[in-house]
């Protein structure tokens, strides 16, 4: 089908593009969300382009659907974030603490096979053998990833964390105060 008088979309989306971006993102304050909206917008011209080539301005038309659209995502953030309040628990949220902050900080640092059987087992709860059948590796293979997964951990998770920073080596076993070095507890311990 011929196009009769007037621009072609192709030219009409290249000419103005970044334009629209450029003064949505003005008005959002978010390239990503102004990008978005706008790429809605030229979908919609695209598909009335028959009556929007016509329009007076079709760039001024593009530019109103993507603020529209902007203004209506925004109010979908707004309301699901007050939806989510009224019906969020009471219960407070304990906040980030240093050993929480440590503890994944020290779990970054290994392997992820590792860090995913620690994760599961220690702070989900579940037993090898869910691990197991949840990974599709042998038991075998998950407890080997725990005991390695532990001693890897163990060397970044220390009570001397903040000399490591300074380059000390690390050692794994806290000196108590008696001067006499404490048992060292063992993986199956863990």
């Amino acid at each position: 089908m011929a196009e009769p008088e007037g621009v072609d979309f192709d030219a009409f989306y290249a000419a103005s593009y970044r334009r629209v971006v450029g003064q949505l993102f003005l008005t959002t304050g978010s390239i990503s969300e102004a990008e978005d909206c706008v790429q809605e917008a030229y979908a919609r011209a695209w598909q009335r382009w028959s009556r929007v080539r016509r329009h007076p301005a079709p760039e001024a038309w593009v530019r109103t659907v993507a603020y529209r659209l902007s203004v209506s995502s925004w109010r979908k953030a707004v309301n699901r974030l007050s939806a989510h309040r009224r019906h969020a628990d009471d219960t407070q949220v304990p906040g980030l603490t240093p050993d929480h902050l440590a503890l994944v900080a020290a779990l970054r640092r290994i392997p992820a096979e590792q860090r995913s059987a620690i994760v599961l087992h220690h702070l989900v709860g579940w037993s090898v053998q869910e691990i197991a059948a949840q990974t599709g590796t042998a038991e075998g293979t998950v407890k080997a990833r725990l005991s390695r997964g532990r001693k890897a951990l163990s060397v970044h998770l220390s009570d001397r964390a903040d000399e490591l920073a300074v380059g000390e080596p690390a050692r794994t076993t806290a000196v108590p105060a008696s001067g006499f070095p404490a048992r060292r507890t063992t993986a199956k311990e863990l």
